[in-house]
Parts: structure tokens; C-alpha cells; sequence
């Protein structure tokens, strides 16, 4: 019997998959940033990264990995407790390319110092591309890599350490961490009553010969499959940085009992746990009593990851909502063809532009910062106003990248919804908007001249573009009030703004002028694609964010 055939199953109008891509190649503005800030020796690197994780087996990776979310395995099937988490081998596969590019440790060398050069804007690039793929498992990828910083404050360790973490290998199995080859790093900081407050932290450490039992609780233990992790306790001196490992010394699975998996609403191919810990066996990290002040040299860097990481997204909504409108016809013409649709892609382009530009110029303090005062009073002041701005621009970007595909933006069967749900974590973690403002204000205080001397930097780099007189003077009358706190949302915008301006400015002046004229001369509307470019600007935007 012949079966009917209906026109309508005939697919046409759609686009394809944006797959099989070279991420890097495709986006000029990256290749340009990479470029002004001292890491074009690595292009051709960097173009075989952007092939690899531009292929469709890495996007599928992805996807089986958030579908196939971590199962908490607390015993054995003997009873023998065990809290080990189990993962989907698309997670472990995005894990193991991730290593081999060396994601977790580039930027160190193999006895835990800084690499310099420009060691952070490569491993930068990398990054964001990678987050254009699979966020979540960068998770414990960015902690292992700054999970160094705090180590180096207690050099005997760090010297056992990085052996094992300075390799490019992956590996997964439950065992010591001295017997593997290659280990990732977690973190626990975070209590029910304390939450970004983590000197209220209720955890206790004893001394137990030269090391210490640790008893609590922690809400929030990131990655909890890592082979260590860095947590907060109080010691008899104040509040200590400790260093935990899965398995004690004697090769016994260590005293660290989960309790659950949280259930997140997006980041799901990454595990975070609570945890409860049972005289459980840890090393101090730096000084008793010193633990913010040894764990801050780690979340800098995993805050700088997080902007690294919300940039990363909003490009990937931005070219699958421009190769989408390319394809896709309405009204006899192609989207991308539409003045409307034409209005709000430019706009966002330019918006993408600039954060890439910024995040990249930020990567570059931290290359320098060793050997440059100036370069790191602008690492310290920036990395919250950075993290600030990007990562809250985030999520209302990708709502619009979403909506320039309609429907198919909004199902599962795309990327969008995964990125749409995963965008607001960056913004949460290591600092909400209000504690990055606060950080700004405290860089302020405790180093006016310095943190001035930044600001006269940024107003010197973007002399002559429209607004940007106005807002350094309002940035520097913001910081001097006394009830600065108040405002100091709209001063850090403001500052991150005239800083990306700057950054853009170092690349490409004209698309600077564009973004001072519809960023710094007049506040942006809440709407991409409200503001008006000419025709020819709209057209060099869009090429160059996907030619």
C-alpha cells in the first residue's frame, strides 16, 4: 500500500547545526584580543583548540553529559562507605580534552610559578572557547588551576603536590592522589549560616601531630569527585585554609560524607555537594588564623574565570543566533537580512566585542602582575567590577540569542536553553553583584592612590571617546562619597564600562567610538537592538563576529 506523503515533513527553512567550525578562526574580535594582548605566537594553536572543540563530537559531549547528570554513590555494594560520585563518560571525555590542552595548569609551571609571557590570555582563548561548548565541567577545571595560588602559600605542599597536578593527564579513578596520574581540586567554603560571610564558618580543626581533624558541615562543597579539596576551618588561631584529601595518608577513604547532590538549576554535568565532615583528615594551608588571606589568591583567579567563562557563553549565543538568521527566511528575506533583526544582532555583536576585548585585556594584568605595579593595582581593582559586569549580562544576553530562534532556541533540542540555564551561576559564584561591589570599594580604601592612578590610566586610554570624560568624573565622585556603598552598583558598571572601553579601544578604535556612543554617552537601552548604528557599521560588526 503506498503511504501518503506529506509536504510538511519535508524539511527546508531550518539551519543546519553550528558544528564542524573552527571557533577560533570564526571569531575575529577573539583572534584580534588574543592578538593586542600578546599571544599571537600561539594562533596556530589556538586554531587547532577552536577545530577540536568546534566539532560536533565535542558538542555531543556536551549534551550527553548535562542529560546524564552525577549520581551519588554513598556505599558499596558491601556497605562500605565510599561518596563517590559517578559520572557519564561524556563528562569524563570533556574532562580529559580539557586536561590535555592543560586548562587546569597552563599557567603554572611544573614547580607551581606563575609562567608569564602571555601564559593567561592563551589558556584564556582556550577557555572561552570551551565554555562555548560545556560549561559545567570547567568547574573543577578552573579550582584545580587556582587552586595553586593558595598552595603557594605553603611550599612543602605545594612540592608534593605538583608532580602529580602539573601533568596533562586525566584521570578518574577512586584512589590516593599520589598514585594517579593527573588530579583535580575542589573547594568548600560555603555554611548554611554564613554563606559568602565565611568567617561565621563553624567547622572545627584539632591538631593531630603536624596535621588536623576537621569536623562541620559545609552547604556548598563544589566538584566533590576532585582528589583534594582547599576548605575553611576554624583552628585555635582563627579561621585556617586546610587542605583535604579523598583518602587519608594510610590510603583509607578519608572522613568526608555527603550528604546529597545538590539539585542545580543549570551547571548539571557538574556535581556540587553538601558535606559533613567526620574527624576528617587535612594539612594547613599558610598560616593559622591567615585563611582568607590564602584562599583569596585563589578566588581571584576563579573569579577571573567566571567573566572568562559568561563571555565565553554570550559568543556562543551570539553565533548560533546570527548562522541561525542567516538561514532562516521570513517575508521573503533572510532573517539576518531584516533591519529589525539586523539592529539587534549588531548590538549584540558589539556587546560581545567589547567583553572579549576586556576579559582578555584583564588576562594580561594577570601575566604581568608579578613583575608590574600598575598592572596589578588594575587586576586587583578590575577582577570584581569585571566579573561584575559580565557575568550579570549574561543571562538577559542569551535570553535574546534565544529569541532571535523563536522556538528552536527554546527547547532542549539546542544549546541555548543549557546556556540560558547555566549563565546566572557565574554571576552567584565566588561573590554575587553586591559582594563584587563591596570588593571594589575595599581595593579603594585600602589602596586610593594606586586604585586613582587606574582610573587616570583608563580615562588617558579613552581621551576623545563620547562620554568617557563624564563617566571618569563620575566614577571618581561615586568613590569619594561617603555613602559610596549605596551607589556603588552604578560606579562599578560604570567602571567596568570604561574599561572595556579602554580594552576595545586597543583593537579596534571604531568599534570603541561605537560602543562609547551607545554605552558611556548615553545608558543603553534594556532592550538589544534599541540603540542606532548605520548601515555599514552593522555590516562590519556582523562579519567580523562570523564571517
Amino acid at each position: 500500500m503506498t503511504q501518503p506523503v506529506f509536504a510538511t515533513h519535508e524539511v527546508f527553512n531550518q539551519s543546519p547545526p553550528f558544528e564542524d567550525v573552527d571557533l577560533f578562526a570564526v571569531d575575529r574580535p577573539l583572534v584580534e584580543a588574543v592578538k593586542a594582548n600578546g599571544g599571537a605566537a600561539a594562533e596556530r594553536e589556538l586554531s587547532e583548540f577552536g577545530k577540536h572543540w568546534g566539532s560536533a563530537a565535542m558538542a555531543d559531549r556536551g549534551r550527553v553529559a548535562n542529560e546524564n547528570t552525577p549520581k551519588l554513590r554513598t556505599f558499596d555494594a558491601k556497605g562500605n562507605r565510599r561518596d563517590h560520585v559517578e559520572f557519564h563518560p561524556g563528562y569524563h571525555e570533556l574532562m580529559a580534552h580539557s586536561a590535555h590542552a592543560g586548562l587546569h595548569n597552563s599557567t603554572w609551571t611544573a614547580d607551581g610559578k606563575p609562567v608569564g609571557d602571555a601564559a593567561e590570555v592563551i589558556r584564556a582563548a582556550k577557555f572561552y572557547m570551551a565554555a562555548q561548548v560545556e560549561t559545567g565541567h570547567l568547574c573543577p577545571i578552573t579550582m584545580t588551576r587556582a587552586s595553586v595560588a593558595a598552595l603557594a602559600m605553603q611550599p612543602d605542599l605545594l612540592g608534593k603536590v605538583m608532580p602529580v597536578l602539573s601533568t596533562k593527564s586525566y584521570d578518574p579513578s577512586f584512589a590516593p592522589w599520589w598514585d594517579k596520574r593527573g588530579m583535580t581540586l575542589g573547594m568548600g567554603m560555603t555554611e548554611k549560616q554564613g554563606g559568602t560571610d565565611v568567617r561565621a564558618n563553624m567547622t572545627r580543626a584539632v591538631r593531630d601531630g603536624n596535621a588536623y581533624r576537621v569536623t562541620g558541615h559545609k552547604w556548598f562543597m563544589s566538584a566533590p569527585m576532585c582528589d583534594a579539596f582547599l576548605v575553611l576551618a576554624q583552628a585555635e588561631q582563627g579561621l585556617t585554609c586546610f587542605f583535604m584529601p579523598r583518602f587519608a595518608p594510610d590510603g583509607s577513604v578519608n572522613a568526608i560524607q555527603f550528604q546529597r547532590l545538590k539539585d542545580k538549576l543549570g551547571n548539571r554535568s557538574n556535581a556540587s555537594s553538601e558535606v559533613e565532615f567526620v574527624g576528617a583528615y587535612a594539612e594547613r594551608v599558610g598560616e593559622e588564623g591567615k585563611g582568607i588571606r590564602t584562599i583569596i589568591q585563589m578566588v581571584q583567579l576563579t573569579r577571573q574565570d567566571c567573566a572568562i567563562a559568561s563571555s565565553g557563553l554570550m559568543r556562543s549565543g551570539l553565533a548560533h543566533a546570527l548562522h541561525h538568521a542567516r538561514r532562516r527566511s521570513v517575508f521573503q528575506k533572510h532573517l539576518a537580512d531584516q533591519p529589525l533583526m539586523q539592529a539587534v544582532l549588531s548590538d549584540m555583536a558589539l556587546h560581545v566585542e567589547a567583553s572579549i576585548a576586556l576579559v582578555m585585556r584583564l588576562c594580561r594584568a594577570f601575566d604581568r602582575t608579578p613583575h608590574d605595579a600598575a598592572e596589578a593595582a588594575y587586576m586587583r581593582l578590575l577582577t570584581p567590577a569585571i566579573k561584575y559586569w559580565t557575568c550579570k549580562s549574561a543571562p538577559p544576553f542569551l535570553y535574546e540569542a534565544m529569541e532571535c530562534l523563536g522556538g528552536n532556541g527554546y527547547v532542549e533540542d539546542g544549546i541555548l536553553a543549557r546556556h540560558y540555564r547555566e549563565s546566572p551561576v557565574n554571576a552567584i559564584w565566588e561573590g554575587s553583584g553586591n559582594v563584587m561591589c563591596l570588593d571594589v570599594l575595599r581595593a579603594l580604601s585600602r589602596e586610593p592612590e594606586a586604585a586613582m592612578a587606574v582610573l587616570q590610566t583608563l580615562a588617558a586610554e579613552t581621551k576623545g571617546l563620547p562620554g568617557a570624560g563624564e563617566v571618569v568624573a563620575l566614577i571618581g565622585k561615586t568613590f569619594r562619597r561617603a555613602d559610596g556603598e549605596r551607589v556603588a552598583r552604578l560606579a562599578v558598571e560604570k567602571l567596568a564600562l570604561l574599561a572595556a572601553a579602554a580594552a576595545l579601544n586597543d583593537m579596534s578604535p571604531h568599534n570603541a567610538e561605537l560602543f562609547a556612543t551607545t554605552r558611556l554617552a548615553t545608558n543603553h537601552a534594556s532592550m538589544y537592538g534599541a540603540v542606532e548604528l548605520e548601515g555599514g557599521d552593522v555590516r562590519a560588526l556582523l562579519e567580523r563576529a562570523l564571517p
